[in-house]
Order: C-alpha cells, then sequence, then structure tokens
C-alpha cells in the first residue's frame, strides 16, 4: 500500500474496512450521499480505485476513479468540513489521476454542482475543461452538474 504525507495527513487506499466510514463521511458531506452497499458493489468492480486521506486513524477525505475504457471518471471526491482548504482534495485528486493511468485511463472527467465553486476552482487549477451543463443532475437540493473533462 502507497503512502503519501500531507503534513499530517496521509493519503493510502481505501479497504473495504474502510467503507463504513467513507459513508459515514459522505453523509457528513453530501445531501445525496452513497449507501455503504453502493460502496461495496462499487469497491468490487473492475477498474475502480479509491484512496482515502486520514488524519491519524480518522478518515477526513475520500475519492474515486473507475476507468471506463480509457476514461477515468472521478467519483465521490469529499473532504470533512473543518479540513477543507489545507491540499487533501489536491493531493487525493494527483493520487486518482495517476493510479488511473496505470488502470488504463488517459482522459478523466467528473461532474461537479455548478455552485460549487471551490471545488470548481480546485479541478480548474489541476487543468479540467468545462464541457458542459447536464441539467437537474443532482438532487436535494435539485441543480444541475458542470462535466469537466481533463484531457
Amino acid at each position: 500500500m502507497r503512502h503519501m504525507e500531507i503534513s499530517n495527513y496521509t493519503i493510502r487506499t481505501m479497504t473495504k474496512a474502510d467503507i463504513p466510514n467513507v459513508a459515514r463521511l459522505e453523509a457528513e458531506v453530501f445531501t445525496d450521499p452513497w449507501s455503504e452497499k453502493v460502496y461495496r458493489e462499487t469497491f468490487e468492480i473492475d477498474g475502480v480505485e479509491y484512496v482515502v486521506a486520514c488524519d491519524g486513524d480518522e478518515i477526513v477525505g475520500a475519492a474515486g476513479v473507475r476507468n471506463i475504457a480509457g476514461t477515468g471518471e472521478i467519483t465521490n471526491v469529499m473532504v470533512r468540513s473543518g479540513y477543507r482548504g489545507r491540499g487533501i482534495g489536491r493531493r487525493m485528486l494527483e493520487e486518482l489521476i495517476e493510479r488511473g493511468g496505470r488502470l488504463g485511463a488517459n482522459e478523466y472527467t467528473l461532474e461537479v454542482r455548478v455552485g460549487n465553486t471551490s471545488a470548481i476552482r480546485l479541478y480548474e487549477s489541476l487543468g479540467f475543461k468545462s464541457a458542459g451543463i447536464r441539467p437537474g443532475f443532482y438532487s436535494n437540493p435539485r441543480e444541475d452538474a458542470a462535466i469537466y473533462w481533463l484531457r
């Protein structure tokens, strides 16, 4: 397992044992979170990698990538409130892009709420470019998704 230090934070490969904690974190961060069941099913798919960011033993961030025919679909990028703005999301994304390349991805895509300006700034700073809108993509509250690509 590969570890990277971010000051006091470590990014590592998510394990099955992490799923309950990641699902709880997602419920804290997102209004329409994935369930533990969805995480368990996704975890079994070939070409999927998830990383977690840890402060000691506590998971404070998580993100995933899935290689679909050479495209890395980035999903579930989350950082616990109080830990944002410290570079954790950036380091997780950099790690996912590297891992996605090893899975066979040569381009990456993601969706983000159009109102999530801090996430959009992060994605654009990593070279992602806006490629359109998915109207009404998110629920609770209903909001459009901006589609981003890194090619």
